[in-house]
């Protein structure tokens, strides 16, 4: 799966705030994430983050 810092992603599962968008800080083994309405970053392997994401959205394609 193709996915570069500065997308976002939408998720199947909401944020404990309520959002369900992530954009990415750092992308790897593992991914660094930013929550868009709650501004809280976290890390996460990328084997459990493939499988939640529903949607992935780029600036330059918009």
């Amino acid at each position: 799966m193709d996915i570069r810092p500065g997308d976002v992603l939408v998720m199947k599962k909401n944020h404990p705030c309520g959002a369900n968008e992530m954009y990415v800080i750092r992308s790897g083994m593992d991914f660094r994430l930013r929550c868009v309405k709650c501004s809280r970053e976290f890390m996460v392997p990328r084997n459990k983050i493939e499988k939640s994401i529903r949607k992935i959205r780029r600036e330059d394609e918009a």
